[in-house]
């Protein structure tokens, strides 16, 4: 900001803040910035706190890691606070166990072949080389602390007996965001 004299969250030939994170080592499912220019750092908290956007972001309760950066210039001090929602990295193994930890309650048995899951979440086609499933979920996200609402109705409803869990790498648009590919099959 300082060399290029205007204020801006990106400048020229610059990746958006998604990306300078994720390229710093940031894994996570939400990201915003605040930037500003002010002669004492009391005159920056102040502009951030009246307008909505920055304190929007300042008060973010889904936010839990934050990163700030203070530099002096000719115009005065330069700030710049990134705010996130940390994700953590899961190998394979964790997601599939993560995900087997929340099936466990409903009462179906979980399988430990998880080849034709981890198939059909590598190519969503809906093709298996076993036994065919009553019902499988494929999905994509940021968030291994629940099922999908698809997901639950059908284990609710009592019809299936076993579950497979795959586990496979995430698929674009998440970009720098960190996100999970998982596929549950349930017999």
């Amino acid at each position: 900001m300082i060399a290029e004299g205007a204020l801006a969250h990106r400048y020229a030939g610059e990746p958006d803040v998604g990306q300078r994170a994720a390229l710093a080592g940031a894994h996570f499912s939400l990201i915003e910035e605040n930037i500003a220019v002010a002669e004492t750092p009391a005159s920056i908290h102040n502009a951030w706190m009246h307008s909505r956007e920055h304190r929007a972001n300042l008060l973010n309760p889904d936010v839990d890691r934050i990163g700030v950066a203070v530099v002096a210039g000719r115009q005065g001090l330069y700030a710049v606070a990134d705010y996130e929602r940390a994700v953590p990295v899961f190998t394979q193994a964790q997601v599939e166990a993560a995900v087997a930890g929340l099936l466990r309650p409903s009462g179906v048995a979980l399988l430990n072949d998880s080849a034709d899951a981890r198939s059909l979440c590598a190519d969503d086609r809906n093709r298996t080389a076993g036994a065919e499933p009553g019902f499988l979920m494929l999905w994509q996200g940021a968030d291994l602390t629940g099922l999908p609402w698809q997901l639950t109705e059908k284990l609710h409803s009592g019809k299936y007996r076993e579950a497979a869990v795959g586990s496979c790498p995430a698929q674009k648009p998440y970009c720098a965001f960190t996100a999970y590919r998982v596929a549950v099959l349930l017999y």
